[in-house]
């Protein structure tokens, strides 16, 4: 998949007329039959099937907010097939509209700025729920799981649910993670996908509860690890592919501990500074190779990506409560001011350390500052629409999506995890 980008200027960027909101449409049966079809394919080629449970408790045509975890582009396909039956809205991130806007609201999608507060979007939400008494579809995550575990959710999410008061309904996803890896550049592998939609809370249960009681029982419920879910249930990946791009997530080192010196290839992961090698198992296990320059036995073993990921968290908070943490990126800048393009605007330096963001560019002319508290978390993207992995900042006005010069190195995973721990620590 690939997104319009037209060459322009900084000037001419923020020049443009301001977007101007538009209220959702009505979802059509139309629409959400196009959309089932869109899915048949995807849908058979994983054997797909799901349960309910609760599901008695909501009215047919009762609007419910639906939350599903974020696992990869499958996802959509399985909540069109879940939810044809009933009028749905899905709130989208606004890049998804590029060249498409027509489209996409005809099929009943919201757009929205991923990390940025909005105001607007709860007004769109509010609108479809009592205008057009339709349910709605969130993925709170906001950004597909990168090594297989949860992203941390918005404190905000409780406080949404106790203003929208309607019913909450949860969908879990068990396989789509290990079909479309987002590290893996979008390449599919064989495996079932199956889901659970559960009622989770009623009009009267949300009343009664705290913001921090609902959150609570959130956090729980988008507690997961595909990987120790695929041992548990047995399954097995077996392409030769399986470890390429790995390092995309695991980019540290736990021999040597360098950073960007890993590459993920054939079904392994190897480090190019001292050799050291994992190999990633069909069974979703991590296995360290024993070589003679490399001592194995000595290190703390990662049994899975998610625990080498954690281990990194780790050491990402220690560098910031040392005070040494900063990633420092010569970039290309692309903007988004509409929904017709993006622009791609120039060249510049992304800086990212305790205080924040710090983007610089455009022969001088750009600058942008986001302080560690702007977002609980961070829209990075892995091989984004083809052009390359990516990290994305902004506000209201405008959004900047920064790739790389060095793509081979970049660590844009690092960057994720660190506005985390900022903002919990700041």
């Amino acid at each position: 998949m690939k997104i319009k980008v037209k060459e322009s200027t900084y000037e001419e960027v923020c020049a443009l007329p301001k977007l101007k909101m538009r209220r959702p449409q009505k979802q059509s049966a139309l629409a959400r039959a196009v959309l089932n079809l869109a899915s048949g394919s995807e849908i058979k080629a994983v054997h797909f099937t799901f349960e309910e449970g609760g599901m008695e408790r909501l009215g047919k045509k009762e609007p419910a907010l639906f939350l599903m975890n974020h696992s990869s582009f499958t996802d959509l396909m399985i909540a069109a097939r879940m939810l044809r039956k009933r009028q749905y809205h899905i709130v989208t991130t606004n890049d998804g509209f590029i060249g498409k806007e027509a489209l996409m609201r005809w099929i009943g999608c919201i757009p929205t700025k991923k990390f940025v507060t909005e105001v607007a979007l709860i007004k769109d939400m509010q609108y479809t729920v009592k205008n057009l008494q339709s349910s709605i579809l969130m993925f709170p995550e906001a950004s597909y799981s990168f090594d297989g575990s949860m992203t941390p959710l918005p404190q905000s999410l409780g406080k949404l649910i106790k203003l929208m008061k309607i019913p909450v309904v949860m969908i879990s996803t068990k396989g789509a993670f290990l079909r479309d890896p987002l590290y893996n550049n979008l390449r599919k592998r064989k495996a079932d996908v199956s889901a659970t939609m559960t009622y989770l809370l009623g009009p009267e249960e949300i009343a009664g509860m705290s913001v921090d009681e609902i959150n609570g029982m959130l956090e729980k419920e988008f507690t997961y690890d595909h990987f120790r879910d695929q041992v548990s249930r047995k399954v097995k990946i077996t392409e030769e592919f399986r470890g390429e791009g790995l390092h995309r997530v695991l980019y540290k080192c736990p021999h040597c501990l360098k950073e960007g010196t890993m590459e993920g290839k054939g079904i392994s992961i190897k480090c190019h500074s001292c050799d050291f090698e994992a190999e990633l198992t069909e069974e979703g296990r991590l296995r360290y190779i024993e070589k003679p320059n490399v001592d194995v036995e000595g290190l703390s073993p990662h049994a899975f990506v998610t625990d080498w990921y954690a281990w990194e968290r780790d050491c990402v908070r220690k560098e910031l409560q040392e005070g040494t943490y900063r990633m420092e990126e010569e970039v290309t800048i692309l903007m988004l001011a509409d929904l017709k393009q993006m622009y791609r605007v120039g060249e510049g330096k992304l800086v990212h350390s305790a205080k924040g963001f710090e983007l610089s560019g455009c022969d001088g002319k750009l600058t942008y500052v986001q302080k560690p508290k702007a977002s609980y978390g961070l829209y990075a993207d892995y091989f984004w629409y083809e052009l390359g992995d990516m990290i994305c900042i902004g506000d209201a006005e405008y959004q900047y999506y920064c790739f790389p010069k060095n793509q081979e190195k970049a660590i844009v995973a690092k960057a994720r995890l660190a506005a985390e721990e900022l903002y919990n620590m700041v």
